[in-house]
């Protein structure tokens, strides 16, 4: 054990934070420690946790990437067909990271009540489609199964139901336009409600309801073989920008891509500002933090000042009495990180698991309750560096150990 070490362990062990003077001023420091690492935590989960829930809603709906017809120029419903038979579908080997691909078609639609209507988006899935997102949205019925003959079933939000006084097992009239000729009869469809799902995304609930693609199929007069376009799914979000270019570049000229990220930009654009909410959060507790602990590291100089005197007329070199105090620094910041990781990460396990805080106005953030998410590699790292940023600000005020002077230290009382 090198001799720094040996008294750092002995300034600790020998009790020096029990001073009358430095006691105090100790413990606000640990404190400030736990209670910023433990809003860094909040701030992190938090954030990170919303993001992810919404971006993994907005994916729900309409995957990662679209592959569609260049004559769509990006319509909300489908317009031109693309077919069935492409060399990525239904095995994706265009590039690697897919997790999923599936076709679906949609159309502009109205349904009509004996009381009311409302104007509705219908799209059509098929057998390959994932519901694994809707099952955490599903709260009354069943989800739709396509993977038989041609049916009635549809999947319709809650706040559709509620407009239209839909409940499961209700059967229900459709209208769709004719695109060819929208002077000519709609195309009339009746189905019943298998379903009810509410994902708390009111730009999604309040438009789409889910039926069979082959309904769309027939009103479209497409083919058995024709979908509106393809949606694909991720395995590391991170990359869709790389991904969409790949596949851009190895579809045929006809067909376009589109991620998420770009037909959703104002909702991406808002979300990539917890970044930088939580970026400035971090930095206020650092600061904090830091100033607590420099505040505590004059202290205990002042307090040792006959120690460091008499280490200095024995031959100690003004670094190794530096390396001391940050040494005894650092293990008053391991016990403000060990509080403040536990409570935080407690207070993260008991929200994810109960959800104990909701937001007061959930429709202004797509989710009733406040989700938190953190993974081991980021709480590391954000230990790591809280504590080499505190220790990098007491490099400095550890800097007034070389002014003192051997003589009049160990005079000093």
């Amino acid at each position: 054990m090198n001799l720094e070490l040996y008294i750092a362990r002995r300034l600790i062990g020998g009790g020096q934070h029990k001073s009358s003077i430095s006691a105090p001023i100790i413990k606000i420091a640990i404190a400030a420690i736990a209670i910023g690492i433990l809003m860094m935590l909040v701030a992190l989960a938090t954030g990170v946790g919303l993001k992810y829930k919404i971006r993994e809603k907005v994916a729900a709906f309409n995957g990662h990437i679209q592959i569609y017809n260049f004559d769509n120029n990006a319509s909300q419903v489908s317009v031109v067909p693309v077919f069935l038979n492409q060399d990525f579908y239904p095995d994706f080997n265009l590039t690697d990271g897919v997790r999923h691909i599936q076709a679906v078609a949609t159309k502009a639609g109205i349904i009509r009540t004996e009381d009311t209507f409302e104007g509705i988006i219908a799209k059509g899935v098929g057998p390959d489609y994932d519901w694994s997102p809707f099952a955490d949205f599903l709260v009354a019925g069943k989800l739709p199964d396509y993977s038989g003959p041609l049916g009635e079933e549809t999947l319709v939000s809650r706040m559709l139901a509620t407009r239209l006084g839909l409940e499961v097992g209700s059967r229900y009239n459709s209208f769709f336009l004719k695109d060819e000729d929208p002077s000519r009869i709609p195309n009339r469809r009746r189905f019943v409600v298998a379903g009810i799902y509410d994902s708390g995304f009111e730009e999604f609930d309040a438009t789409y309801i889910f039926t069979d693609i082959r309904h769309i199929q027939r009103m479209n007069g497409w083919q058995a073989d024709q979908v509106g376009n393809f949606e694909i799914f991720l395995d590391d979000f991170s990359q869709i920008e790389q991904k969409s270019m790949d596949i851009y570049g190895k579809t045929l000229s006809n067909l376009d891509t589109q991620t998420i990220e770009n037909k959703y930009y104002q909702i991406f654009e808002w979300i990539g500002l917890f970044d930088f909410n939580i970026a400035l959060i971090i930095g206020i507790m650092v600061l904090v933090g830091g100033i607590n602990m420099v505040t505590a590291l004059l202290v205990l100089i002042l307090e040792r000042t006959p120690m460091i005197g008499i280490l200095k007329a024995l031959g100690a070199p003004d670094w190794s009495i530096r390396k001391v105090f940050l040494y005894n620094a650092a293990y008053l910041i391991g016990i403000g990180l060990l509080w403040g990781n536990a409570l935080g990460l407690l207070l993260i396990w008991i929200q994810n698991r109960y959800r104990v805080f909701t937001f007061p106005n959930p429709e202004e953030y797509y989710i009733d309750y406040i989700p938190v998410y953190m993974d081991l590699p980021t709480l590391l790292l954000l230990n790591l560096g809280v504590l080499l940023l505190c220790l990098l600000m007491l490099l400095l005020p550890s800097h007034i150990i070389t002014r003192i002077s051997p003589v009049r230290a160990i005079k000093f009382d």
